[in-house]
């Protein structure tokens, strides 16, 4: 018997794609210092409708084994999802650790498709919606992302660097709004999603001293087995915590022996605090972090924690779809560091073009190679045995 291997083009393209290099270079940690998050957009040799969980399999590897999702976690969990998938497809793609699927997929459940439509249950954000439009020129209007933001909630938008070889241009209106004028929290989808489930399970430890003729209060939000169990794919993201001061002076903020810095001015996620006269205490620190607030009496009460981080009303998010190459998608805002994008990073496809020659010398080879054995089989060509002379 004689068993014969035939390769066919499609088969030999079956896993053909080019990984971005850029996500081996510095470019990544400079966009992460930015507050960027890395999440899946997609394989191009797997088909999200035939094997979800193949394709948010690899595509996890495909950035873990080049850079980390966010500065607050190492683990990418955000998603694009296409229409169409059952609740079934999206359960097994949270398996492989993304929890935050979008946009607009068109499930049933839902998390910010408009300013009302808050998240209740984690399986809401399998479907987070699309607000504000698009960054794109033309396409996007300033006046619809700042309708939204007055809202309030999560505006979620849309952009995408290149189509093909053409260069999308991004509409310079809009990215002066957000940059100057949006009172609005500056985000990714990993960082709203890690905020969220902050609210869903907590504990947090408290205390009062005096120290030379002042109070500190002691104050931390802590660690939790059993909130880690729920939610292991959370990152730990600095929450805003609301504490109630009355009419105490604050002298000093302190953590880990360092005075913590005034955000009052800060959309980007970062820890420290701010107050307005003699309202709340708005303090903004990640869980395990013990902090001391040394004020002139000794009254005090823990509120619980705002909506968004550092009391906003709302947050701003930008998806950028499809991509394949960070420098070009990237590049215009290089000195435009009040822009966050959540990049939904994916391989390039080869072209058909590159790899076809390849295919055809194979396929090629192949038929040689069985038309020898035939001929083997009958006596015959330079595989056949030689009788002695």
């Amino acid at each position: 018997m004689i068993l014969c291997l035939v390769f066919t083009p499609a088969s030999l393209a079956e896993t053909e794609w080019d990984e971005d290099g850029w996500l081996n270079t510095n470019l990544v940690q400079e966009r992460l210092n930015n507050g960027d998050e890395f999440g899946c957009y997609g394989i191009p040799s797997l088909s999200w409708s035939a094997d979800a969980g193949a394709v948010a399999g690899e595509c996890r590897e495909y950035i873990e084994q080049r850079t980390v999702a966010s500065v607050w976690g190492n683990n990418p969990i955000s998603t694009y999802t296409p229409s169409g998938l059952a609740m079934s497809q999206h359960q097994i793609i949270s398996e492989q650790g993304f929890v935050i699927h979008g946009d607009m997929n068109g499930l049933d459940y839902t998390a910010w498709h408009n300013s009302t439509d808050q998240p209740t249950d984690l399986w809401d954000w399998f479907n987070l919606g699309r607000r504000g439009g698009s960054l794109e020129q033309i396409i996007g209007s300033a006046d619809e992302v700042k309708s939204a933001v007055e809202d309030g909630g999560l505006v979620n938008m849309y952009w995408i660097g290149r189509v093909n070889e053409a260069t999308i241009r991004h509409d310079s209106e809009i990215e002066d709004y957000i940059a100057e004028d949006a009172d609005a929290w500056l985000t990714t989808w990993g960082q709203t999603w890690s905020y969220w489930t902050k609210t869903r399970c907590y504990e947090f430890d408290h205390s009062i001293s005096t120290e030379n003729g002042k109070y500190v209060i002691g104050f931390e939000s802590l660690i939790m087995e059993q909130c880690t169990e729920l939610f292991p794919e959370r990152w730990n993201v600095p929450i805003t915590w609301m504490i109630d001061l009355g009419n105490a002076v604050l002298t000093e903020v302190e953590a880990e022996g360092e005075i913590m810095q005034d955000i009052s001015e800060q959309r980007h996620t970062s820890q420290g605090y701010y107050r307005v006269d003699s309202q709340y205490l708005h303090l903004s620190v990640t869980d395990g972090q013990r902090v001391n607030i040394t004020v002139d009496n000794d009254y005090y009460d823990v509120m619980g924690i705002s909506q968004f981080w550092n009391n906003h009303s709302g947050a701003i998010t930008i998806a950028a779809h499809e991509t394949t190459d960070l420098f070009k998608w990237s590049k215009r805002f290089v000195d435009q560091d009040d822009l966050v994008f959540t990049w939904l990073v994916e391989p390039r496809a080869v072209d058909s073009a590159e790899w076809l020659p390849y295919a055809a010398l194979g396929v090629g080879a192949v038929a040689v190679v069985s038309m020898l054995v035939v001929l083997k089989r009958e006596g015959l060509g330079p595989l056949a045995k030689q009788k002695p002379e």
